[in-house]
């Protein structure tokens, strides 16, 4: 009888800036996959480490530098850059306490811990900014990814409090933004706009990141839930997410037409309201003034049916109004949804992504 081989374990799993691709973080090393269209691209095996092994994987867009966390005694603590051209290792960056999470822009390197966030150059490791935050476990932070001046969000020092930093301006901006501690944060690629959820998760808020005015507010549902990633399609119109309910959600949005400067939202155009799949709209907004906000709130235009508590990340595809989503199970998934009708998701494709003879 032939011996089956080891599953795979996934120690972590991100989505890149686009969302063109995806990595995993295993017991040996770390795999990168192109997620629309699905394709195994990388996979690098290192020593075998008895006791972890890559922990955190921080992709830059689809270039050769990956900056990643390895398990284990004094290697959690440490950021380590590896450029896959050369084969090696550029530098490091070593820190008193566990990394949770990082961020990469292409002039930047973001490095959260628990109560911390760090920003250096990317050229020199020169540190240039650092900044005390709330207990951040998750290492929850964002940073925008247009050319010029980042903006960043991250927890501020108060529970249910975003702060936004302009390094543009050189401005600090604190959003009030939930009455329970933030649990998700994502920000579009040109920083003026975020979104953040709390640990209730009933409910998803999107801000001005200029002067931190609340913009819409969408409902989740109405149980409480833990929201595992929220993202911002590239033309902001659209914002999806992922909970341990099992069901990823796409909210409609519209940004206005005027001068970027205004970071107004208004309506998506509404799905057709007599389709019975479509929650997209409270049918009671004609008094919305006398009713509770359960019914003021925006519901989510599309929809789309997982197990629960699974942790999935959501981003967008390549193609219009579809989604790719990714599980810490290995499972992956591309749907697409009906920008006017709303209601159930096509599933498009799946894969098992986590399979030990997976060709590369």
């Amino acid at each position: 009888m032939m011996n089956q081989p080891d599953p795979i374990t996934i120690h972590h799993l991100a989505l890149n800036q686009d969302h063109g691709c995806f990595a995993t973080g295993t017991e040996t090393g770390f795999r990168v996959y192109l997620s629309d269209p699905y394709k195994p691209i990388m996979r690098r095996d290192f020593d075998r480490n008895p006791r972890g092994g890559t922990q955190l994987v921080s992709m830059l867009f689809r270039s050769n530098i990956i900056c990643l966390v390895n398990s284990g005694p004094h290697q959690s603590n440490k950021v380590m850059i590896w450029d896959d051209h050369e084969n090696r290792y550029l530098g490091e960056l070593s820190f008193r306490s566990e990394v949770k999470n990082v961020r990469l822009r292409r002039d930047r390197i973001v490095v959260v811990l628990n109560q911390k966030v760090y920003v250096y150059n990317f050229t020199d490791l020169k540190l240039v900014d650092q900044i005390e935050t709330v207990v951040n476990p998750t290492g929850l932070c964002d940073v925008s990814q247009n050319a010029g001046p980042m903006v960043m969000a991250c927890p501020g020092l108060l529970k249910g409090q975003v702060r936004v930093e302009d390094y543009g301006t050189k401005k600090s901006k604190y959003i009030t933004a939930h009455a329970s501690r933030i649990a998700s944060i994502a920000m579009t690629l040109d920083g003026r706009f975020v979104a953040t959820a709390s640990s209730k998760g009933t409910l998803i808020r999107v801000f001005n990141t200029m002067d931190g005015s609340l913009l819409q507010e969408m409902r989740r549902g109405a149980e409480r839930a833990e929201i595992y990633s929220l993202a911002f399609s590239s033309n902001a119109q659209w914002l999806a997410a992922s909970s341990d309910k099992g069901t990823v959600h796409v909210f409609g949005l519209k940004v206005d037409s005027g001068s970027p400067g205004t970071g107004k939202l208004h309506s998506a155009p509404e799905p057709n309201l007599s389709s019975k799949n479509s929650s997209a709209i409270s049918s009671f907004r004609f008094i919305r003034g006398v009713l509770p906000k359960y019914f003021s709130s925006k519901w989510s235009m599309a929809q789309f049916r997982l197990p629960e508590n699974v942790q999935y990340l959501v981003g967008f595809g390549r193609q219009n109004n579809t989604i790719v989503i990714v599980g810490l199970d290995g499972s992956y998934y591309k749907c697409e949804f009906d920008p006017m009708k709303g209601g159930e998701m096509h599933q498009l494709e799946h894969y098992k992504f986590l399979k030990p003879e997976e060709p590369f």
